[in-house]
């Protein structure tokens, strides 16, 4: 349960290491305040470290930094605008949205996660192994969204501005050799994370269960196997070897009780980001896209009464990027976004049981593992239904028909509603689902190109451009329009 007290210790202690760091030479020993710690420890860095990676990841709350909500929700076609469509909808972004993104997913996660490994490792101040282990696995996972969403970052030479060599202008690593880094540090966090071993707190994940770390160590692993795997395909086979191979060793996601997902709380400033953007604040700019609606009313999927909320007793969607003067004549008649993804306590999902079997079914039809890809399959719409409390019609298999790579992206699209950044992902990398052309009233941005990554910072021009050009000639232009390494 993430808690508010936790918060503000938090900021008043990091403004005292800010603030002590400032003195210099000798001055340092005479301004020691005993009363103003500037170590702080795992158990509040850890908790801070995770809510703002997750509420960062989930929506966020600020205009111009809704990366989920004014992005990928609307681009995977979740979510479609009714008035401001060129706020994402249209496929137009603010340089303040791509920059304020990179600056919180580095300087608010990632600088307190590398503080929690610091201190926690061999040679730390603070030894636990567990704390280490879990602090890797969210750094490999907000190092897997920072190069998911832009390509080459700042990688092995991030996170060394106070090292005993500062590094101040970090050099940018290859998607590749990022994906390199993050499958081996995901591997040692599974070795680290011991069971019955050191205890943990200010676990705000999974509560001090290193098991369940354990699990979302290895399956994030699998995804992370997966996504690269049509471009160094022994490599991912190999690791789907590995983890599969040795259950004990690494275990995976077993059900929907092992889902990796942050539970909010009634309380504010703890509770749910779109819940605080659309309820608190009143924000009424979204609905249903008219391309969920129907492709969920075609399947008769009970899962779009959970993702939306019926106008007369039927479900209506917007279609994406019309004008406003358009979009706001839906207001009365399209469907607004469900109330079990804007309660205040709704959670905030990072990775599912459903997402795993659907990653294992695409394995098992590229023929990168073994075990069948229709199990596989089901497993998947099985665990989706149930995890959104939705029951599956008795004819649904039926009605999907025999698996193919394309249903099993179909499914995994429906079952990754509000993750839209890493739906948005996977329709980068692969082109499906195959999204409907487009309304013909509609006016995109982007020569009409769903967008394929967010353009580097505005900063990094200012303060990184030797840096910053070497990256960009590995993309080939800083434009929204480029393909990732990992795209088939």
């Amino acid at each position: 349960m993430k808690k508010l007290k936790i918060k503000i210790l938090i900021l008043v202690t990091v403004l005292g290491v800010l603030t002590s760091i400032s003195c210099t030479g000798d001055f340092d020993k005479m301004n020691i305040d005993p009363n103003s710690p500037t170590n702080i420890s795992p158990q509040y860095l850890l908790p801070y470290a995770i809510e703002q990676s997750v509420d960062n990841y989930w929506g966020g709350t600020t205009r111009f930094q809704r990366l989920n909500i004014d992005g990928a929700m609307l681009w995977t076609q979740y979510f479609a605008r009714n008035i401001y469509s060129n706020e994402g909808d249209s496929y137009g972004i603010t340089p303040a949205f791509y920059t304020n993104n990179w600056t919180i997913l580095y300087n608010n996660s990632l600088v307190n996660l590398e503080r929690v490994i610091s201190q926690s490792k061999a040679g730390g101040t603070m030894v636990n192994t567990n704390y280490e282990g879990i602090a890797l696995v969210m750094r490999s996972w907000v190092f897997s969204l920072l190069t998911d969403l832009y390509g080459p970052i700042p990688y092995k030479e991030a996170l060394k501005g106070t090292s005993a060599e500062p590094v101040y202008t970090p050099g940018y690593d290859s998607q590749e050799v990022v994906y390199a880094g993050l499958l081996a540090d995901l591997k040692s966090a599974n070795e680290k994370l011991t069971v019955g071993g050191p205890t943990v707190s200010g676990d705000i994940l999974f509560n001090g269960d290193i098991l369940k770390w354990k699990k979302f160590a290895n399956s994030l692993r699998l995804r992370l196997a997966n996504r690269q795997a049509a471009k160094k395909s022994a490599e991912s086979k190999a690791i789907f070897a590995e983890i599969l191979g040795n259950p004990t060793t690494y275990p995976i996601f077993t059900s929907n009780a092992d889902n990796a997902l942050l539970q909010n709380t009634a309380t504010r400033p703890s509770n749910n980001v779109w819940n605080q953007v659309m309820i608190v604040d009143g924000r009424t700019d979204w609905n249903l896209s008219k391309t969920l609606v129907d492709k969920l009313s075609a399947l008769k999927d009970t899962r779009l009464s959970v993702f939306g909320n019926p106008v007369g007793g039927s479900f209506t969607g917007i279609p994406n990027g019309l004008p406003d003067a358009i979009a706001t004549t839906y207001l009365s008649s399209a469907s607004t976004i469900g109330n079990a993804f804007v309660a205040d306590a709704a959670p905030s999902v990072i990775m599912t049981y459903a997402e795993l079997k659907f990653i294992l079914a695409e394995a098992a039809i590229d023929g990168d593992i073994s075990g069948s890809a229709e199990t596989y399959f089901k497993d998947g719409i099985a665990a989706s239904f149930a995890q959104f409390k939705a029951t599956m019609p008795a004819d649904y298999y039926t009605t999907v028909g025999a698996v193919t790579k394309a249903k099993i992206m179909d499914q995994k699209w429906i079952a990754l509603f509000g993750q839209g950044i890493e739906a948005w992902t996977e329709y980068r990398r692969t082109g499906l689902p195959v999204m409907p052309a487009k309304d013909l009233r509609a006016v995109f941005e982007n020569n009409g190109v769903i967008p394929t990554r967010l353009p580097y910072p505005t900063s990094e021009y200012s303060l990184n451009k030797a840096k910053l050009d070497a990256a960009i000639s590995l993309v080939g232009t800083d434009n929204m329009q480029v393909k990732l390494w990992w795209v088939e």
